[in-house]
């Protein structure tokens, strides 16, 4: 679906994180951002690397800097895990497998230099690949394979070179005492969380045309 399409929409939740109603994607993002749905993916290689990818110069929040793998946004009725494949396919050119939840409760909300607000429950998910990514330039800059323990290094001397979904992901990992889960087992089989799918929420008024362009 391309950029621009009314279709594509994101789905907006209340304080409950029930759907609230749905929004353009190209418009949901601004200098007050509602909730909304999305995802965040940690790729795995068979070695066991994660994959980390700097965003685009031309994103207009958070422009080159350093994150997880990708991160992406259902669309209303779809899957998680289907979110998950397409954006694998749209943003690195690759097939995702074994999708497994890793941080299926995960929710944030940041502001970036230029005040565009993040504000998402983000269920996070490991999956693994066997192919090499290549990427779509609208969306990754750079990229790199990294070790586990060389990442958490990372995290620890400079956090502020890394974007502040991963940094709270992370986080979210030490209290859990969970990462051990980004070992993904090569004959794993595919684990769907709970609630994979996004009911349609009634329509509601999209947010103010003044909100800036962006899909993170």
């Amino acid at each position: 679906m391309p950029a621009g399409d009314p279709r594509d929409l994101v789905v907006l939740l209340d304080a409950r994180r029930r759907p609230a109603g749905t929004a353009p994607r190209e418009a949901v993002h601004g200098l007050d951002t509602p909730l909304h749905l999305a995802f965040s993916c940690w790729l795995l290689d068979a070695d066991g690397r994660v994959l980390m990818t700097r965003r685009a110069l031309g994103k207009r929040s958070w422009p080159g800097v350093w994150t997880n793998s990708f991160c992406g946004h259902p669309r209303p009725d779809e899957a998680l895990v289907d979110a998950v494949r397409r954006h694998g396919r749209a943003e690195l050119g690759l097939e995702v497998e074994a999708i497994t939840a890793l941080l299926p409760d995960f929710a944030y909300r940041a502001v970036d230099a230029s005040g565009v607000v993040e504000n998402e429950f983000c269920p996070v998910f490991v999956a693994r690949t066997t192919h090499q990514p290549e990427p779509h330039p609208d969306e990754v800059a750079e990229l790199a394979w990294v070790e586990v323990d060389d990442l958490r290094t990372a995290l620890a001397a400079a956090p502020w070179a890394l974007s502040p979904w991963l940094r709270d992901q992370a986080a979210a990992l030490d209290t859990a005492q969970a990462w051990s889960r980004l070992a993904v087992d090569a004959d794993r089989t595919e684990t769907h969380p709970p609630d994979a799918v996004v009911p349609n929420p009634r329509p509601r008024t999209s947010p103010s045309p003044a909100t800036q362009e962006s899909d993170r």
